[in-house]
């Protein structure tokens, strides 16, 4: 089809579109099986994908000893104490999960555990960093030990870690990029702002005066810095925007959060600064 010789079409498929997702630990493992709806005149969420099936077990693998609960369709059934099931949901709807409606700290106290487990964990898909990102404006300061999804109380997390957390690893950080330069948090009432003083400028800048790269680099600084990290941590594309010359000082940045979590980065382009040990990709 490259060279012209094949015209190009579209894949005709032949069955459902499926999408089986889980993952399994030392204590409890979940999956998850999400499918398009069949097409209804009805309802205009056609793309919405469906919840057909989820399974949460102790164990590597799912078997019928160590279910603990099975959702198949709307119907869920949850194993009790004495290893007896019971019907928890019937009609559970296809866009609701289990792990949401079912937990409960008396009658499936695995599903809550698992829960919050997987609340604990950290995505940073795209943080923005255009002229109206929310890391570029002042925030009500509140101790922060995680730095949000779209980076918005980066000053309060900044500060966090300063007061509970590493300040010297986060110092060493920024000075590893930016040899000379240094973070601070400029408190004006209940709000906070970042400033950042570098090497030969007779002033610090403010947050909406920071490259997009520096301001990104600032804002994993926070993420993989947290005085509260995650079991997992997913960035996606991290080295966006970014100068090369700061990619030596990610990789070392992610090599040293790889030992207290679990790391997965997806990159844009394959980089040797970025090829980490300690479990991280």
């Amino acid at each position: 089809m490259k060279a012209g010789r094949q015209p190009v079409q579209g894949l005709v498929r032949k069955n459902p579109v499926s999408l089986k997702l889980g993952f399994s630990g030392e204590d409890y493992g979940y999956a998850i099986d999400l499918g398009l709806p069949l097409p209804d005149s009805r309802s205009k969420f056609s793309s919405d994908p469906e919840i057909k099936a989820e399974s949460q077990w102790t164990g590597e693998r799912l078997g019928r000893a160590n279910a603990l609960a099975i959702r198949n369709g709307p119907s869920v059934r949850i194993r009790n104490d004495s290893g007896e099931w019971r019907q928890a949901y019937q009609h559970l709807a296809s866009f609701d999960s289990m792990m949401t409606h079912c937990s409960d700290p008396r009658d499936a106290v695995e599903l809550l555990v698992l829960r919050e487990q997987m609340r604990a964990w950290r995505f940073y898909d795209h943080i923005r960093t255009d002229r109206e990102a929310p890391a570029r404006k002042p925030r009500i300061g509140t101790y922060t030990p995680v730095l949000a999804g779209d980076g918005s109380d980066l000053a309060a997390t900044v500060q966090t870690i300063r007061e509970i957390g590493a300040a010297e690893d986060m110092d060493d950080a920024i000075g590893d990029a930016f040899p000379g330069a240094r973070v601070d948090v400029v408190n004006s009432g209940a709000y906070f702002e970042i400033e950042m003083q570098q090497h030969g400028l007779l002033r610090a800048l403010t947050a909406p005066e920071l490259s997009d790269g520096t301001l990104r680099y600032l804002l994993l600084v926070a993420a993989l810095l947290s005085p509260r990290p995650p079991a997992l941590m997913i960035l996606n594309e991290p080295e966006t925007s970014l100068h090369p010359d700061l990619l030596p000082s990610l990789a070392r940045l992610i090599t040293q959060a790889s030992k207290r979590s679990q790391m997965i980065v997806g990159l844009a382009f394959s980089n040797p600064c970025l090829r980490t040990r300690g479990g991280s990709r």
